[in-house]
């Protein structure tokens, strides 16, 4: 029972490729979605700031 619990705790090396790609993908998703709605979130932000100006 002791040698396979320290054997797990030794071979625990994770699944790194797996992890990596899984990073590059979400990033490449903000960047994707990101780059959409820049433009919308920069209208909205526009109207909120003239709003509070004009106030």
């Amino acid at each position: 029972m002791k040698t396979n619990i320290s054997r797990l705790i030794r071979d625990d090396r994770g699944d790194v490729p797996g992890w990596v790609l899984i990073t590059i993908m979400t990033a490449g998703l903000v960047v994707a979605i990101w780059a959409l709605a820049a433009p919308a979130l920069g209208t909205v932000f526009d109207q909120a700031i003239d709003r509070v100006v004009s106030f």
